[in-house]
């Protein structure tokens, strides 16, 4: 079975003033690798305009693009529109379910969506006391939930989780100890180790590190494009 070369980045935030400036970064992305994931934050204010540019951005690649949505492309409460928007434009978008891409024989299996905070073991939100905070970490269980019962369904040669907030800490040292849980939870983390995946993709911190490890063992890297510091990263399978 061959290996699989997987591109990734997160945080492009993209609008009108970039349109034309990363795509030119992109060319020959098919000679280094096989697909491309796209870690959320594609836009800055999540407006149409700003979708439109990263449809435009990432459309007709010579290699299957699948991407989450982050934060920031929740800001105009739009995110519908933006997915649409990018499926018109042939991405695959995730929304806490999975794809499978048959790449040469091999089927790789990609499971993603935008995931959410609470912090990390020891130092985390927990479901007590008011509504409000209740159902902030009920929405990262639920989250958590649909990421384990894709990843107990899906049927891959190798597995892929794709997120936009961190399902650890150790990608996250360089951000300040007071936005930690704003940044992801150790819940998406257990999740993936109770079903197993070959790799963790995310972004949301750009003051972060690129390389961290779930408690299971599961390779984690931060995309994020500040992160990075180039157009995307690739990782082997």
């Amino acid at each position: 079975m061959r290996e699989l070369r997987i591109a990734a980045v997160g945080d492009v935030h993209l609008d009108e003033s970039l349109r034309g400036r990363y795509r030119e970064q992109l060319d020959g992305i098919d000679e280094h690798a096989d697909v491309l994931l796209l870690a959320g934050d594609l836009t800055r204010h999540g407006t149409l305009e700003e979708g439109r540019v990263v449809a435009d951005e990432f459309r007709g690649l010579p290699i299957p693009v699948v991407a989450v949505l982050g934060n920031h492309d929740h800001h105009s409460d739009l995110p519908a529109e933006i997915a649409a928007l990018l499926s018109d434009a042939g991405i695959t978008v995730l929304h806490d379910d999975a794809t499978v891409l048959d790449i040469d024989g091999v089927r790789l299996g990609v499971v993603g969506g935008k995931g959410f905070g609470g912090g990390y073991a020891g130092k985390c939100a927990s479901d007590f006391g008011e509504p409000e905070i209740k159902a902030f970490i009920g929405h990262t269980k639920r989250i958590a939930d649909r990421w384990r019962v894709a990843l107990k369904e899906l049927q891959a040669d190798r597995r892929v989780v794709l997120s936009h907030y961190s399902p650890v800490k150790d990608t996250l040292h360089g951000e300040p100890l007071e936005i930690y849980p704003f940044l992801g939870s150790y819940l998406l983390a257990e999740a993936v180790d109770a079903e197993g995946a070959d790799l963790i993709i995310h972004g949301h911190a750009h003051a972060g590190t690129e390389k961290g490890v779930t408690p299971g063992g599961i390779r984690v890297r931060n995309a994020a494009l500040p992160v990075l510091g180039r157009a995307y990263g690739v990782y082997c399978l």
